[in-house]
């Protein structure tokens, strides 16, 4: 996904906001964007997740399956949270069925399968968060858009969004995330920019901030690697794969349970 030279104001006449955006945004990249309050880090995630359109420029590449988290989450819709991840489901793409399993599964990894059949508006501000974050990871998105989507959240369900967050990435999703906690994700992020007056400029991350693990792994004939992950041929045969610490959890998990697993050889911590 692409944006070229990118522009939003809020009228004709109104101030720019943003303008003059580039920034391109590949496959199982994980970008982290920073700014002060109301400088337009909001204003850039909406039109990244095509909530909002640019007033100027061009958006190309941006995936099917798009999912946003907002600032605040529109809790006082009539229904239950499982009944509204549902139909939330079925707006993706996904069978009635399918959406109704994915519902459950998000609900318990975030710790709020009890609340299955309360009332939106009768939940928490947590369990509330917790529902939103749930709904935009349920279809599996190609582009997982993240507005201080950590906020509300308990101990337990931040941890799970981070490996929730790692699994998108190493399976080819694209992430792009902004937190008001400058140690959320430190060392993980591809690409980190910041919102400075209009524009979006780089921000340089420490040298050597970021560890990498080797996995070696074996197939059986004809198997096939997941989406999104890319290996060099081993000695001896099999494969080598080169990824972040903070994803080998979630690629480990996807070599062993892709449709012929993989055989794990070794796993090494680089130097």
């Amino acid at each position: 996904m692409k944006l070229d030279r990118v522009g939003r104001r809020h009228g004709p006449r109104r101030p720019w906001v943003l303008r003059g955006v580039d920034l391109e945004l590949p496959p199982g990249a994980l970008v982290r964007v920073e700014g002060r309050n109301g400088g337009g880090k909001s204003t850039l995630l909406r039109i990244i997740a095509g909530i909002d359109a640019p007033s100027e420029g061009r958006i190309t590449g941006r995936p099917r399956r798009t999912s946003y988290v907002p600032e605040r989450f529109p809790a006082a819709l009539p229904l239950t949270a499982k009944a509204y991840l549902t139909h939330m489901g079925r707006v993706h793409g996904l069978g009635r069925a399918r959406a109704a399993d994915r519902a459950v599964h998000w609900l318990e990894r975030f710790g709020a399968a009890a609340y299955a059949q309360t009332p939106l508006a009768e939940l928490s501000k947590g369990s509330s968060q917790k529902v939103a974050v749930a709904q935009a990871l349920l279809a599996e998105p190609g582009l997982l858009v993240l507005d201080e989507a950590w906020t509300g959240l308990d101990t337990a369900a931040r941890a799970e969004l981070d490996r929730a967050v790692a699994e998108r990435t190493a399976a080819g999703g694209t992430v792009v995330f902004v937190d008001h906690d400058p140690a959320r994700l430190a060392g993980a992020a591809d690409a980190h920019h910041r919102v400075e007056g209009t524009a979006l400029v780089p921000v340089r991350e420490p040298a050597g901030a970021r560890a990498y693990v080797r996995i070696e792994a074996a197939g059986s004939p004809g198997a096939e690697l997941p989406p999104g992950l890319t290996a060099a041929p081993a000695p001896g045969g099999g494969l080598l794969l080169t990824v972040p610490a903070d994803r080998s959890d979630a690629v480990l998990r996807e070599l062993l349970t892709a449709p012929a697993p993989w055989r794990i050889r070794s796993v090494e911590e680089l130097p």
